[in-house]
């Protein structure tokens, strides 16, 4: 038989950290998650003061914004009779995915968020291993990123099979595009931000592979 879960709590977390622990009466990890929350904001703020704001949302989406939906979890498993309620929440987000699942959730967003720069900056021609294309060809190449990311941030959100090898696909993409671009055109913050998250989820769905490789859904 299953725990009773708590969806109130969870919602209330996710408006507020912590708020959710708040209503269960579980005022040390209420505290806990208010207060983790919160220095994470404050320095990913501080960053974005000394690196600028690609750094600064960087750091957001791979840690604060990842802690922020990992107590809401917490709040939405309820309370536990023995031992850590962390622990729990972190071992059952584990075993299930979730954390593979959260960059599905970030992938989609960013394709949203290409798509909106994509259409507000018409005319921009984006470096495609060091070729600046005009036209259909520009658009197409400009389209590439949001429609890898929104391809395999649902397979993420279902974890697929097949999603880990189009990631592949994608992170190949990235990579090598980022580096002739980097060859052509010089270092630049974004592109530096860029190619370090690819790096950085790269090893990190490689490490969790199993996760999509013995998945269910194909």
């Amino acid at each position: 038989m299953t725990d009773p879960v708590d969806p109130r709590a969870a919602f209330s977390s996710l408006l507020l950290p912590g708020l959710g622990q708040v209503l269960q009466q579980r005022y040390r990890q209420a505290a806990a998650a208010a207060l983790c929350t919160g220095a994470l904001v404050i320095a990913s703020l501080m960053l974005g003061r000394v690196s600028g704001r690609a750094a600064e949302v960087f750091f957001f989406m791979i840690l604060a914004l990842p802690w922020w939906a990992l107590q809401a979890y917490d709040a939405y498993l309820g309370p536990i009779t023995a031992g850590s309620s962390w622990q729990r929440t972190f071992r059952t987000a584990w075993q299930r995915g979730h954390d593979i699942r959260f960059l599905g959730v970030l992938l989609l967003i960013s394709a949203v968020n290409d798509t909106y720069i994509i259409l507000k900056n018409f005319d921009y021609l984006l470096p495609f291993y060091c070729t600046k294309f005009s036209g259909i060809p520009g658009f197409l190449t400009k389209a590439i990123s949001p429609v890898l990311h929104l391809v395999v941030g649902y397979g993420f959100l279902r974890c697929t099979r097949w999603a880990f090898f189009i990631y592949l696909v994608y992170a190949a993409y990235g990579l090598t595009n980022g580096m002739v671009n980097l060859a052509c055109f010089g270092p630049g913050r974004i592109r530096n931000t860029l190619r370090a998250a690819v790096i950085l989820s790269t090893m990190y769905i490689l490490w969790r592979r199993d996760i999509l490789l013995n998945s269910s859904t194909k």
